[in-house]
């Protein structure tokens, strides 16, 4: 058999948040990329190295984590008063699957930068750039203010971000009314059963008794969330404690898959492997003194709640960008869980502990005609590119 010669495609790799991704422009794909599909699908997991039986993604730029196994896609906009086009596929590690049903929050930091490297939006005087993008995953607006100096993206600066060891830049994120998203998030309302608290069946191996309470919410991506309590937990754990608990990775899949049910977002329970980014799975705990994976003791006083989230079968290192909208916005409605564990009533901001520190984010919630939405969420994160040139994948027998 004749084996031809790689691939070269133009890309970027660009950390956003405390994810890190390939980005392309959508011109630069090979012509059965540029749409929806499997040509794209493939290629995307080529250039991670996924599928991975050994679940290392050695032959590719995937870092064998959720936050490292994503790719990105933007192109100019057609929409009216939009930059950009910003299209995320997360990729299995070890599973034939690329997973296209929500947004990378993380990264979305890092489009609205890669915008301007790209050369899709000008970078103009010295200053911050608005740089509007349309979320193609879910179909929402999100405008990132983009620091620009001598014609470039201002990328370094003192800006720090718990979970990211060096400062850089920061990069402000505005998600415009991010509840009630499109096919992504379900097509649904805010809080998809009409609830604020539900109260799942669940079987009895799972949580004693077989009810579990939870607040399910479609905001910034779909989350599950549930009182670390309940579950057994105190909600200051760190990565080694549940991802090293074969049985809790199980228990949690099993949660998410029954609470995925419940939203609507997929019609049984066996649909959910196939539906591995969203919703997302995380478990809440009123403040207390802990410690976060760098060693640092943070105080009960710093913090309004604690949060722990899974993304893609494993707990987090720190907090997925779109789960801390959601967080922000479930935050907002008294009433919630996330709400109660952050001492209840009304809040327009809220700052959260997480594996590795903490995270501040703003939502607006309003109540329209009866339902609740959240008109805006902000938060700040930091982007830089890594490399840039080509990637190379194996061209097709």
């Amino acid at each position: 058999m004749s084996h031809g010669p790689q691939i070269r495609i133009p890309a970027t790799y660009m950390r956003g948040g405390t994810s890190k991704g390939v980005f392309f422009r959508l011109q630069d794909l090979p012509d059965t990329a540029r749409v929806p599909g499997p040509a794209r699908d493939r290629l995307f997991q080529r250039v991670i190295g996924s599928p991975d039986a050994y679940g290392k993604q050695i032959d590719g730029m995937g870092g064998a984590t959720s936050s490292t196994s994503k790719c990105v896609i933007l192109s100019p906009s057609d929409r009216p008063d939009h930059d950009v086009d910003y299209l995320y596929g997360q990729v299995s590690i070890d599973t034939d699957f690329v997973d296209w049903s929500g947004n990378c929050g993380n990264l979305s930091t890092a489009a609205g930068a890669f915008a301007i490297h790209a050369g899709y939006v000008d970078a103009g005087a010295d200053g911050v750039r608005i740089v509007r993008i349309w979320q193609a995953n879910i179909g929402k607006t999100i405008i990132a203010h983009v620091p620009v100096a001598g014609g470039a993206v201002q990328e370094t600066g003192d800006f720090e971000l718990d979970g990211v060891t060096f400062p850089a830049a920061e990069i402000v994120l505005e998600f415009l009314d991010p509840a009630d998203e499109g096919e992504g998030g379900g097509g649904g309302a805010m809080f998809p059963t009409g609830n604020l608290i539900d109260e799942l069946d669940v079987p009895n191996g799972l949580v004693a008794g077989g009810r579990l309470k939870a607040t399910l919410i479609n905001a910034g991506i779909p989350t599950i969330f549930v009182d670390a309590a309940d579950i057994g937990y105190t909600g200051a754990e760190l990565q080694e404690v549940i991802n090293g608990d074969a049985a809790a990775l199980k228990r949690f899949e099993a949660l998410r898959a029954i609470g995925a049910v419940r939203m609507g977002l997929i019609a049984s329970v066996d649909e959910a492997s196939r539906r591995q980014h969203t919703p997302k799975i995380a478990f809440v705990a009123p403040a207390r003194d802990h410690v976060v994976s760098s060693g640092r003791t943070v105080k009960a006083q710093e913090i309004d709640l604690l949060v722990r989230a899974l993304s893609m079968g494993k707990l987090h290192h720190a907090m997925m960008g779109a789960a801390a909208v959601a967080i922000g916005a479930a935050a907002a409605v008294p009433g919630t869980l996330v709400n109660l564990a952050a001492g209840g009533g009304e809040r327009s901001a809220v700052r959260f502990g997480h594996p590795s520190g903490t995270l501040r984010v703003g939502a607006e919630a309003q109540r329209r005609g009866g339902d609740w939405t959240v008109v805006k969420a902000v938060m700040s994160r930091s982007a830089r590119r890594l490399m840039a040139g080509d990637v190379f994948v194996p061209s097709e027998p």
